[in-house]
């Protein structure tokens, strides 16, 4: 049997996915959740396989279908349970954080904090209701955060939040945000267009959250965007943060914020800050573009792998850092020289 795997958000996307592809004599071997290293191209792997015709199967059509739906029956429910525990996961870690205020910090700024600004609200100021975007490079987990922000400050506050996905670049990225925003009963749409976009924003005025998720671009993909870009930079009330992966090297980081420039990003949001002991690149980048540094992100655990940044957790992080490269430096006089 030849086998091969397919990644999307769901797995009746991987299955019509894999019809397409290998017409429908394809079989589905297993489903599971996709690995840490791979969940980016989708939150579920499904493997499929093509074999011939084994001797047992009858050679009719009739009971060719029936030994089919059985095989697709026993398949099925194996995927169920796969989604259900998933489901009680995600439903028992948010009984959890329920019981924690969802209470935006406006932290005072300590007399040795780092040389950068921290805001870590939602919205931008005097607005009736909060819209934010998500913006940056491929990989960077924009989705997950998103789905990880709508659940902190939506669900449990109890705010009308609504997903708005304009990325249409990345096959499966869709199915997989409405896959999770119906676990959480969050409402999820799809915007086709940049046009379809701008209609939905004014559609859903009465949502005082509103996430969008944007496609991960590359440089080449970046001039296919500038409608896209246009849109978000211009539309009044967008709270733009830009997703920054924490392990990027400064010289790497400095071009991917250029890059993402055309967005007109109010913020930065740092994910995978669990990757890196260079922490010091984070509060350098943030000086140097003058962006406050809005939340930091870690796991794929929704919503619990997120926090709003904070000087002290800056501070913190640093001076591991500080510690670990055996530069024992008073912090006041090492002024953060990693900025």
């Amino acid at each position: 049997m030849t086998l091969k795997s397919y990644f999307s958000g769901t797995v009746e996307a991987a299955m019509d996915l894999a019809r397409k592809e290998l017409g429908d004599d394809a079989l589905l071997v297993n489903a599971r959740p996709a690995t840490p290293e791979t969940r980016y191209l989708g939150a579920y792997e499904v493997v499929f396989g093509m074999t011939p015709r084994a001797a047992n199967v009858p050679d009719s059509p009739e009971a060719g279908d029936r030994f089919a739906g059985q095989l697709f029956a026993g398949k099925l429910a194996d995927e169920l349970a796969v989604l259900k525990r998933e489901l009680d996961r995600l439903k028992h870690s948010l009984q959890e954080t329920r019981a924690k205020p969802a209470v935006l910090p406006l932290p005072s700024r300590p007399e040795n904090a780092p040389p950068c600004e921290i805001d870590a609200t939602l919205g931008a100021p005097q607005q009736e209701r909060a819209i934010v975007a998500l913006v940056g490079p491929p990989g960077a987990g924009k989705t997950t955060t998103l789905v990880k922000l709508a659940a902190r400050y939506g669900l449990e506050s109890r705010r009308p939040a609504q997903i708005l996905s304009a990325d249409v670049f990345r096959i499966g990225a869709a199915l997989q945000l409405r896959s999770l925003a119906a676990i959480l009963g969050i409402g999820c749409d799809v915007a086709e267009t940049t046009g379809s976009l701008a209609q939905m924003l004014e559609e859903y005025r009465s949502r005082d959250l509103v996430f969008i998720d944007t496609p991960g671009l590359s440089p080449a993909e970046m001039e296919d965007a500038a409608d896209l870009a246009r849109l978000i930079a211009e539309y009044p009330g967008i709270d733009t943060h830009l997703v920054v992966p924490a392990y990027l090297p400064p010289a790497d980081m400095n071009r991917m914020i250029q890059r993402y420039s055309v967005f007109r990003p109010k913020k930065l949001l740092f994910t995978h800050v669990d990757e890196t002991s260079q922490h010091g690149t984070l509060v350098s980048q943030a000086a140097s573009w003058s962006l406050p540094i809005s939340f930091l992100a870690t796991g794929q655990e929704i919503p619990d792998d997120l926090e709003p940044a904070t000087h002290a957790k800056l501070a913190e992080l640093i001076e591991a850092e500080l510690i670990q490269a055996e530069q024992p430096v008073p912090l006041e006089q090492a002024k953060w020289a990693a900025a």
